[in-house]
Formats: C-alpha cells, structure tokens, sequence
C-alpha cells in the first residue's frame, strides 16, 4: 500500500520504517528540511536499537522516502498518519494545535473525489478525532472524501522495532467500513490480534493503558517504602505479586520512578481529559505524588549517609530516562544530576547514549561528562546508578572500588546484587532490599 506519515519523530521515524520494512511504500513528510535530507542521507537523528538498519535498507529498495511537502504525503498515499507532538500546557492539558495545523494542510491539499483516510497516530485526549474532522471538513474542498480513524501506538522506547513488528494487539478506531478494511489490510503482514472501537474508545485506550502502567510502577514504589522500614525485600515482594497471572511481573520494578516522554505527559493529560468531563480521577493524581516522592526519598537517603553534599564529589551512571535509548525528556536521572548540582555537589555523569543530547540542549550545565563508566567513578565519594544500562552491571567491581575514593553506591535501579557488594566491600544502598546483616529498627 502506498502510505505517508506526518511527522518524523519517534514515532513516525519507527512506523515508517516498519511499514516500509513488510513491503509498503511510505513516505515520511517533516518540516524541518535539514532532518529530511539527513533522513534521505541515511543520518538517523534518535538512537533506538534496530531502526538504522531499518532505515538504510528501505530507502536503498525504494520503500521509504522523505520529503517536507504535505501535498506530496496526501497525493500518493491511501492513507495518512498524523505523527506529531502532543506536548503538555502548563495545566497538564494537550497541545493540540500541531494536530490541528496539520489537518488544516491536508484538507488543503485533498482534492475532490481523492478518498483518503487520515489516521492519528498522536497520542490525543479523547474525542480529538471528531475535532480532525470537523477541520478538515471545514477547510476542504467541496466534494472531498476522507474518513478520520484513530489508531495509538503502543511503543516502549528501547524495544520499538520488535513492538511495532510483533505487536501485542493493534486498536483501530472508526466509524467506517471503508475506512477499517484500509487500515487492516495494513496491518496485515503483521499478524496480530486487531481490535476494532469506535474513535472515542481507541483514543481512551492509549491514555487509559499508560496511566494503569505507571499505577504499576508507583504502587511498587509504594510498597518499597514499606520494605524500607520493615526489612523486608521489595524484589522478593515483586516476584510474589507478580507470579499471580491476573497482575504479572511486568512494570513492578522499584526505583527512582517512571520518567520519559510519555507517562508524566499522558497521566498528566488524563487527569485534565477527566477533569475536563468532570469525572476527577484522583486516583491518578496519588500515583503522581508517589512517583515525585521515590526520587526525593532516594535523595534523603543520600544525604543521611554523605551528610552533606556541597563540595562532594559524586558520579552518576545514567542519564537516558531508561536503557537502550538516547531519550532524555523528562528523565529521572537529569533531575537527580540537577539537585545534586543545586545543592553544591561536583558530578560527573556518564551515560552510552545519552550524553550527546544533554550537550546538545545544555539541560545540566556544571555537569562534567566522562568517556566511560569508570572514568566518572575516578575518585567519587559517592556513585549514584540512575540508568540499569546493562553495560554499568558489566564493570568489574573491584576496578570500580579502586578507581573511587570512597566505595559508597547509592543503586536507584537495583542493579547489583546486594550480597556481590558487601563481599566486595561497598557501602551499598538500594531500592526497598535490606543490606545484608542489617538490622531494620524500629523507628
């Protein structure tokens, strides 16, 4: 099929690819045309594992193409999906107006009788589609067909390639049978389960999934307090819960906390779309509180054993709001290095595919950035793991110990296994698990 997407970031760069990758003939359409010829030069502006190769070998068969006309999208494709931002506004609303300035290009180029179907591929608040149509309707020529479908992507940063080319299930949201028979005959060649809603539900759905998620991720944070003060051991805890299949095991990982482009933006959005159609959802604003309050835990944590920071030395391994990412919107990690940095505190940071974005937009200035791992350890009072890249649990721990003037490890991700660092002999502290031989009193 013959398809464009709007919009060459995250999102569109990994559908395109993946689309182009089952034998669709795609073209991505982006504004900026110094990342169009770069695209079309094969220079890959995100890291994600995979998506390189995607890239080069569907540009060389001729399958993927990129442009930064719209008219061009529109005029060879059958259907066009809209991938561009959704930033959050001051109140945690959407921004919608990116949506609304690209439905108002396409009905200016559809021309009558050209039947096109137009698919948000942004995550959008609920009844956002009826709002595409009505633009498009509005600002088209007279005599033009479309229909207006909605279709989330379900992508994790760092595993998109196989999400997208394995997917879990594929929601379309429509209102045709026209419209629907396009978008599966699309997703075809990948051999999921598709289910088909009506827009409003497929676009409540995405909101609704990542919210339940990041629920997942504080209710364990949640409960690592409670191992904290109890002595109890949080992964222990974790792999109870989740052997019982009604929960899983999947997103109850203690730490630092959700971060990254999509969960504070979406809770954040579905609190105001509930707000907004005055069924608060006060649930989801608890689940904000506790992610906020596992960071500044971690951080009184290691204040009471540094005693005070300024003028401590102290390294941070990680700097991508997760592993296998160079994504650093929203991070946990870059909120961490900020306080540290706040509070006096010298840091020296290194991240395997982060950095070059924080030099890039200057996010943490102060910060020093170093080549590896173990050169920002070199002579840290402190470490603090921010990251679980699995290159960090690769470095050999006695080089570790020796290469820092103090062995303390502060491990936001539980990284290490406790009973490995006290045998090595850090002063090792973790996320909801007891350092051996500690005796938990009360307080």
């Amino acid at each position: 099929m013959d398809l464009s997407i709007i919009g060459s970031g995250y999102v569109g760069l990994v559908s395109g690819a993946c689309f182009a990758e089952v034998g669709h003939n795609v073209i991505c359409v982006d504004n900026d045309q110094r990342k169009v010829d770069a695209l079309q030069a094969g220079k890959v502006p995100i890291y994600e594992p995979g998506l390189e190769d995607l890239i080069h070998r569907n540009v060389s068969a001729g399958r993927l193409r990129f442009t930064n006309s719209i008219a061009d999208g529109v005029d060879h494709s059958e259907v066009i999906f809209i991938a561009v931002p959704t930033p959050p506004q001051a109140d945690g609303s959407v921004d919608l107006s990116y949506i609304e300035r690209v439905a108002r290009e396409i009905a200016g180029v559809l021309k009558p009788g050209q039947y096109r179907v137009v698919v948000d591929k942004s995550t959008v608040p609920v009844k956002t589609g009826d709002k595409v149509a009505e633009t498009i309707k509005r600002y088209g020529a007279a005599g033009c067909e479309f229909d207006v479908v909605s279709n989330p992507e379900f992508l994790r940063e760092g595993c998109a390639v196989p999400d997208l080319m394995k997917p879990d299930r594929i929601v379309i949201g429509a209102k045709s049978d026209r419209a629907t028979a396009l978008m599966k005959k699309i997703y075809e060649p990948f051999m999921a389960p598709i289910l088909v809603t009506d827009i409003n539900s497929a676009e409540l759905i995405k909101h609704a999934a990542n919210s339940f998620l990041a629920l997942k991720i504080s209710y364990i944070n949640a409960v690592s307090a409670i191992c904290d003060a109890s002595g109890a051991d949080v992964e222990k805890v974790a792999d109870g819960i989740g052997a019982d299949k009604r929960i899983g095991r999947n997103f109850l990982n203690a730490g630092l906390g959700y971060g990254g482009s999509c969960f504070p933006k979406d809770i954040a959005a579905f609190i105001a779309i509930s707000d907004d159609l005055g069924v608060p959802f006060t649930l989801l604003k608890e689940v904000q509180r506790i992610n906020a309050a596992q960071r500044e835990r971690f951080l009184k944590t290691l204040r009471d054993d540094l005693w005070i920071l300024r003028d401590k030395h102290i390294a941070v391994w990680g700097l991508a709001f997760k592993p296998d990412t160079d994504d650093i919107r929203s991070s946990v990690a870059i909120d961490v290095v900020a306080e540290l940095l706040k509070e006096g505190a010298h840091v020296t940071a290194y991240d395997p595919k982060g950095m070059d974005k924080v030099r890039e937009f200057k996010l943490i200035p102060g910060c020093k950035l170093a080549d590896s791992p173990l050169a920002a350890a070199e002579g840290a009072e402190a470490l603090i793991i921010a990251t679980e890249w699995k290159e960090f649990a690769a470095v050999d721990l006695h080089e570790l110990k020796r290469a820092m003037r103090s062995p303390m490890i502060f491990d936001g991700r539980n990284l290490f296994n406790p009973e490995t660092m006290e045998h090595v002999g850090f002063h090792y502290r973790s996320i909801g698990r007891p350092r051996t031989g500690e005796v938990v009193q009360k307080k």
